[in-house]
């Protein structure tokens, strides 16, 4: 039973009883972190049969868990950012009056905790007690998010200690309910420092120090305490005889995003000694250190990856991550090894002599020749189904990973999935120029998706969907971040489009490993070792800067995907335009001017 004594904070002991008195549960139990806790959950989800676990020999410690059909994604459309004022939220969040949000959300929550177990998660958001660190505590009724937390957070009674008689901490409550799509909501309430998700079950909605604190919440108290949380990956290169060099990278979904946190050089330049290093996949939050350089810690403890495609070629080290002590959800199972399995796992699809060799990420059956009323394969793993794996199993982790005070950062890097127009790599000329590369990136629309095909979706930061207030005032933050950092000071920002197709479709360039050649010249620049073309839109390489030795890739292939069309920039611009009006009078001054200044440039 829960012992209050354990908890110093009265402002954390509020907020627990008023939970408590809101939910009304069975029992109560406080997550202190200990081995035995996480051992006896364990136990108890396998007998109940909400987690399966796995062959110990070939996956040591790892679990398997399915929700239900209609509890498989993060549900945009249940998402609220109910700020006092509607127009805080801007035009690209959902907005409830909080007062209105808060008596819907009480009505669902009264009594919800009947005849069932409150666990109360104390957590961090990067190392515990770090100078860029926030604590959370998350209520649920689920020992999935429980143990899922674990991975992806640090938790413990360290965590209090460290928090001491601050309020200064995130007021987090889930309940499962009943698991109904028509009541769910995944909400945030930025001024109160309060997140609260009804009836999901799913990952992405219910481990509320994920998107729903590390970025919601988060960017909004960034903004108030001169600081950024970003939808951003931090990796490190090592060049021979030189120090290691921090990035961040911003992606929209289906970008390479993990790939690229976790790549493996090619061959030719591991030879010369080149290394990279891991510190975050997902999340980076920055602020300013010391000695003035902008610093950023990855605040997750773990990668919440998506499984489908993920191999040993595609990312070997994000695959090695999930050998041991991970939570996969809504994969397949092979019954007979008790080993778990996904589309492109391997190259062929299991042996079709075995009817039953799979179980389905529902539970069923599954043969590799089965298809649906339409004629369509089955898919074996939910396309969305994911693997939570503590950060300290890849391969690559940083050796800067548990360094509180993070890693100083020396590019931000932004790209989209763009077939035409975007080259391959280019810098920003400005601080300035930079936040409005970020602002207008955005992938293609393609046959796949519903609607007209290219289209230019924009993402800006791939924060549409994280951005905690008025994306206009997101645009200006990123403003004055860099007038606080002195110019040799400033990282230096790129864009990059490792998705331009030829006329087949096929893309170009071949991307995975071979990044790192786009890389190496971002390095390059960075130290000021070459030159670079300048063009109306930034600094394009000269195509001798770039390595490609080990490469079948000829040279006037790169000079072409390095080009800049103004007729079709002409298009890009009068589009970035159009997409600025969305902000109204909040878009900052400056990126309005960049945005004329382009189109100018592109018409001549």
């Amino acid at each position: 039973m829960f012992d209050a004594s354990k908890i110093k904070n009265q402002k954390v002991l509020e907020f627990i009883q008023d939970r408590i008195n809101l939910l009304q549960p069975k029992d109560i139990v406080l997550i202190d972190g200990s081995e035995e806790i996480y051992k006896a959950l364990t136990d108890e989800a396998i007998a109940s049969g909400e987690m399966i676990k796995l062959n110990e020999k070939t996956y040591p410690g790892c679990l398997l868990h399915r929700t239900r059909p209609n509890d498989v994604a993060r549900v945009e459309a249940r998402t609220f950012i109910c700020s006092r004022k509607e127009e805080d939220a801007g035009p690209t969040n959902n907005w409830m009056d909080p007062k209105e949000m808060y008596a819907k959300l009480n009505g669902i929550l009264d009594g919800a905790y009947k005849g069932r177990t409150m666990y109360i998660i104390p957590f961090s958001m990067g190392p515990v007690g770090g100078p860029i660190s926030k604590v959370g505590i998350e209520i649920t009724d689920s020992i999935y998010v429980v143990l899922n937390m674990r991975i992806m957070t640090r938790v413990g009674m360290n965590v209090l200690e460290a928090l001491g008689d601050s309020n200064d901490f995130v007021r987090g409550t889930h309940a499962k309910c009943d698991v109904d799509p028509e009541q769910r909501y995944i909400t945030q309430f930025p001024e109160d420092n309060t997140i609260i998700s009804v009836n999901s079950a799913y990952g992405g909605n219910v481990l509320l120090g994920k998107k729903c604190f590390a970025l919601r919440i988060a960017s909004y108290q960034g903004k108030n305490e001169m600081w950024q949380a970003e939808h951003m990956l931090i990796l490190g290169i090592e060049r021979p005889g030189k120090p290691i060099v921090y990035m961040c990278a911003a992606f929209p979904s289906a970008c390479g995003k993990t790939n690229l946190a976790m790549l493996i050089p090619p061959k030719s330049f591991q030879e010369k000694g080149y290394k990279v290093y891991t510190v975050g996949d997902d999340i980076a939050w920055i602020k300013k250190g010391p000695d003035g350089r902008l610093y950023a810690i990855n605040p997750e403890n773990g990668f919440f990856g998506v499984a489908p495609g993920t191999n040993s070629h595609s990312n070997y080290n994000a695959l090695m991550s999930t050998k041991k002590n991970a939570i996969f959800t809504n994969v397949a199972l092979n019954p007979e090894t008790k080993e778990v399995w996904w589309e492109a796992l391997e190259k062929d699809a299991p042996d079709k002599k075995k009817p039953s060799f799979l179980i389905d990420w529902t539970g069923k059956d599954w043969t590799p020749d089965m298809v649906d009323a339409e004629g369509k394969p089955v898919k074996a793993a939910h396309p969305n189904s994911r693997f939570t794996a503590p950060a300290i199993n890849c391969p690559c982790i940083s050796p800067e990973f548990e360094n509180g005070a993070g890693v100083p950062i020396s590019a931000f890097i932004f790209g989209g999935r763009r077939p035409t127009t975007v080259p391959l790599v280019y810098q920003a000329k400005s601080w300035e120029n930079g936040v409005f590369i970020g602002s207008i990136m955005g992938s293609e629309t393609t046959a796949a998706a519903t609607g007209a095909v290219g289209v230019v979706r924009r993402d800006p930061m791939a924060m549409r969907p994280f951005c905690g207030y008025h994306m206009g005032d997101y645009f200006q933050h990123w403003l004055d971040i860099g007038k606080t950092v002195d110019l040799d000071k400033q990282p230096k920002f790129f864009n990059v489009n490792w998705f331009r197709t030829d006329a087949e479709g096929n893309f170009i360039w071949p991307g995975f490993g071979d990044n790192m050649r786009v890389l190496d010249w971002m390095l390059k620049r960075i130290d000021g070792e070459v030159d670079a073309v300048e063009t109306p839109i930034g600094f394009v390489p000269k195509a001798d800067d770039i390595d490609l030795t080990g490469l079948d890739f000829s040279k006037e292939t790169l000079k072409d995907i390095l080009k800049v069309d103004n007729a079709a920039w002409k298009v890009e611009a009068e589009g970035i335009k159009e997409f600025y009006k969305s902000f109204g009078n909040k878009l900052p001054k400056s990126l309005a001017d960049q945005a004329d200044e382009l189109l100018a440039k592109v018409s001549k």
